[in-house]
């Protein structure tokens, strides 16, 4: 009989109307429900800025996004974005025409730059409901560029801006809450759902399984107590350890097996998705697969 589920087109990607979820004192996040190429946004309200994390992919979301946050607080807003992706940063122009102050990690920048209208070109091919969120996109610059560590001082909390290097992307940015133990992790990190490693030869390669598991042991030791990952619900640290241990199998896996990458990716894909059944979009294990036989076989 037909799996009715997987005949029906998935939902369009926009950021819920419902109210942000109070994660910590001042801490907010809009979620993701759960809805494909929807991130979690975040908003930190402090005594004299507000920071707002990602925005969603296009100018609607970023609208919605924007007025979220003014629901919460009329302080003066500070914008960052855990990464390059559409679906997390692509409303930033929403921002920019109402003045707010944009900052990202220089790797960011240069990565946007070089990728970001492939990507926005790629995103539109993924259906109507995915293009029609992309329409009037424009690319903004950022008010502030640094390389590896920001403090932002939002009066009476502080929000670290921390890049580690390359990982899911050349630029991915955490935000670190200090005194509340919050970490905003972007897509280093996803709840039950398989880790997305955009491994696109020949046009993008700049994703590094071993550099992302050396990653999550340096946001293991900032000690959050609440993880706010990329995509999937709200949780606490043993994400980040569930989330190694996936990666370091796989690693281990591809490390153990002989033949072509498409011979070693079809021996097992089907193990691995069945070892991890209660995990979401299964496609992204084969691009698991193979970004590690890249690094195993150059």
């Amino acid at each position: 009989m037909t799996d009715i589920a997987a005949t029906q087109s998935p939902p369009p990607p926009v950021i819920s109307d419902a109210q942000p979820q109070e994660v910590a004192p001042s801490v907010y996040v809009i979620p993701d429900g759960r809805v494909p190429l929807v991130p979690n946004v975040g908003i930190v309200v402090g005594e004299e800025r507000a920071l707002v994390v990602d925005t969603g992919m296009g100018l609607a979301n970023g609208r919605r996004v924007l007025a979220k946050a003014r629901a919460l607080t009329d302080l003066p807003l500070v914008l960052t974005i855990t990464h390059f992706h559409p679906e997390h940063g692509y409303g930033a122009k929403v921002f920019a025409d109402e003045g707010v102050r944009i900052v990202y990690n220089r790797s960011q920048q240069e990565e946007l730059d070089a990728k970001g209208p492939g990507y926005l070109e790629m995103f539109r091919t993924f259906g109507d409901a995915v293009a029609e969120q992309l329409e009037g996109v424009e690319f903004v610059e950022p008010d502030e560029l640094y390389d590896d560590r920001l403090t932002l001082d939002l009066g009476g909390l502080r929000a670290e801006l921390l890049h580690f290097g390359l990982a899911h992307t050349r630029g991915d940015q955490v935000v670190f809450l200090p005194e509340q133990r919050v970490l905003f992790a972007g897509d280093l990190l996803e709840n039950r759902i398989f880790p997305i490693v955009p491994w696109f030869p020949p046009h993008d390669v700049d994703v590094n399984g071993s550099r992302w598991i050396g990653v999550l042991d340096r946001l293991e030791e900032l000690g959050p107590t609440v993880v706010v990952p990329g995509h999937g619900e709200v949780t606490g640290p043993e994400l980040i350890g569930q989330v190694r241990s996936y990666l370091e199998d796989v690693r281990a896996r591809v490390g153990a097996a002989s033949g072509t990458a498409e011979e070693v990716k079809a021996a097992l894909e089907p193990r691995i998705r069945e070892d991890y059944a209660g995990w979401d979009a299964p496609e992204w294990i084969g691009f698991a697969i193979e970004c590690f036989y890249a690094e195993h076989h150059g």
